[in-house]
């Protein structure tokens, strides 16, 4: 502990080193620099003060929010800013050191002055992570998007050619701090009118009580014709906090599970239904939470008993990782899996149709939209809410309206 103590503090101090530099570069006064070092110093000082103060049997809270957001607006800009100027010095000591080894102009100094325009550069390059993530507070965290998919299946029966399905996805109602933001999106949800929609977990970060104030507005979902289906996210076992007994923690998750219902949804767990029309049927099929990293009580092959390879099936499951370990390899065909769970880390960079990046790929292999592997495909929504850090950049919150078409996908 003590070694990862130390080596934190190496690299933040030459982060604070080498983003300093270019400051003092570019500002001549002294009383500006200094304050700009007691400024960083009492930040840092704050920050770990708040860490210090954290309490684990409240868990994440609006303050904590605050504090990472701030976290990252001042930290990520002087990383950017940290870079440059260490590749400014490598190049100084590469340049220090042929002079010196070619032994020409022995009165020049090793270290050649750093360049204005480079400490310029760095402040440039640097804005750029510090206005997303102010963009992202107060803007992006509410630019909700309904994105439309439509997919393809040969076995699809008639009757659903055409069917129409919203789903929603970690909705994480205790980081909500503004209603009429949140009663517009319900609004585009009710926009869609789709045949049935689909909740795929994350209701609350931990506690019922986050989700009591925002009742009524999810109420607001209006009824279809189909139903309103939800699944368990990891989330919402309260698994995140320090609890003072298991039978409180137990009965949070109670009240949690009664949340589903309180919003009229009905919440499948390891069990399926069928979704009936014009005397045609498709299974859907609910699973608690499974995740390669999180708690694995998704038990596909009790949701699904009964079920054979031929039937058309529809499966809820939070998190992607159950499709990409179990669920495409499973012997009872699943056609469409939809999860959520990555949130798309909330930060990276998306042109519809043309690309995407995110941190959380090199952790997820399916972490935002459709992948498909032999006729088998898994949708990850990209979350209703957000957690931890308040905002988003890049990867906005979303309304997903799939579309079931009978026939084979179109090249």
């Amino acid at each position: 502990m003590n070694v990862v103590l130390l080596l934190f503090f190496l690299i933040w101090g030459a982060i604070e080193w080498f983003s300093f530099q270019a400051f003092r570069t570019l500002i001549q006064r002294k009383k500006v620099l200094v304050l700009y070092q007691v400024v960083s110093l009492l930040f840092a000082i704050y920050f770990l003060y708040t860490i210090s103060q954290f309490d684990r049997s409240k868990g994440q809270t609006h303050q904590t929010m605050f504090v990472l957001g701030l976290v990252l607006m001042v930290y990520l800009p002087k990383i950017v800013l940290a870079i440059v100027m260490f590749t400014e010095d490598v190049f100084r000591v590469g340049k220090g050191s042929v002079t010196f080894l070619a032994k020409k102009k022995n009165d020049q100094p090793f270290f050649a002055s750093r360049r204005k325009f480079v400490s310029q550069l760095g402040l440039g390059l640097a804005a750029i992570p510090f206005l997303s993530l102010l963009y992202g507070i107060f803007e992006g965290k509410y630019n909700f998007k309904v994105i439309k998919q439509r997919i393809y299946f040969p076995d699809l029966p008639e009757e659903f050619d055409g069917f129409t399905i919203t789903q929603i996805s970690d909705v994480h109602s205790g980081s909500f701090d503004n209603s009429e933001k949140i009663n517009y999106a319900i609004d585009l949800v009710n926009a869609q009118n789709s045949d049935m929609i689909l909740f795929t977990g994350d209701i609350v970060n931990t506690h019922a009580k986050e989700m009591i104030p925002w009742i009524s507005t999810f109420n607001r979902i209006k009824e279809h014709k189909y139903g309103k289906y939800s699944v368990l996210g990891n989330h919402d076992y309260g698994e995140y906090v320090t609890w003072p007994s298991e039978k409180e923690k137990e009965a949070n998750f109670q009240a949690i599970k009664n949340l589903y219902g309180q919003i009229d949804f009905k919440l499948l767990l390891n069990e399926h239904t069928f979704i009936e029309k014009g005397g045609q049927k498709l299974a859907l099929v609910g699973v608690e939470n499974w995740g390669h990293n999180f708690k694995k009580l998704g038990d596909i092959d009790k949701a699904a008993e009964g079920l054979t390879p031929q039937d058309f099936k529809i499966l809820m499951s939070h998190d992607p990782s159950h499709w990409d370990y179990i669920v495409q390899h499973h012997k009872n065909h699943f056609h469409l899996t939809l999860s959520g769970h990555t949130h798309g880390m909330q930060f990276g960079i998306e042109i519809p149709g043309y690309f995407k990046w995110s941190l959380v790929q090199y952790v997820y292999k399916q972490w935002a939209g459709l992948y498909e592997n032999k006729g088998r495909y898994v949708y990850v929504n990209r979350g209703f809410g957000f957690h931890a850090y308040s905002g988003r950049v890049g990867i906005m919150p979303e309304i997903t309206v799939i579309e079931l078409k009978k026939g084979n996908k179109l090249v």
